[in-house]
């Protein structure tokens, strides 16, 4: 009978610490301009974007990567001067760790000049990535 408790009592606290994260993942973040990182062409491997960049941490075997990389090429495909580069996260752990990037897939979403202005973790609703662009733009 105790081991059922304990059993119960385990998955409980499980199910209260899932709830909320799951309601975070995905959500775009605000992180004020001046205190955003920068980036540059020659960390990300390509030029930034004209207005904005979309930048998006991958690893290999991550599914939401995948449908992130399509919401993020249908966001560069309707909005102009946007572009998208995706860094593999297993191959620069340097830049993972000053970025303070902890799952994949995060987006980041840098101004013309390469500031981070928002940052998402898990996979983000296209709505909510074209909502973000706005304070890059």
């Amino acid at each position: 009978m105790t081991g059922l408790v304990v059993c119960v009592l385990v998955l409980a606290a499980a199910s209260a610490h899932r709830v909320p994260q799951r309601r975070r993942s995905g959500r775009v973040r605000v992180y004020g301009r001046d205190e955003g990182e920068r980036l540059d062409a020659a960390e990300l491997g390509a030029p930034l974007g004209e207005r904005a960049t979309l930048v998006q941490f991958s690893s290999a075997f991550c599914a939401p990567c995948r449908a992130t990389r399509r919401v993020l090429g249908e966001v560069v495909a309707v909005v102009p001067g946007v572009t998208h580069v995706e860094i593999d996260a297993e191959a620069h752990l340097d830049l993972v760790r000053r970025l303070e990037i902890v799952k994949t897939p995060t987006v980041l979403v840098l101004d013309a000049d390469g500031r981070v202005v928002r940052r998402a973790a898990g996979q983000p609703r296209k709505a909510d990535v074209i909502a973000a662009l706005g304070e890059a733009v």
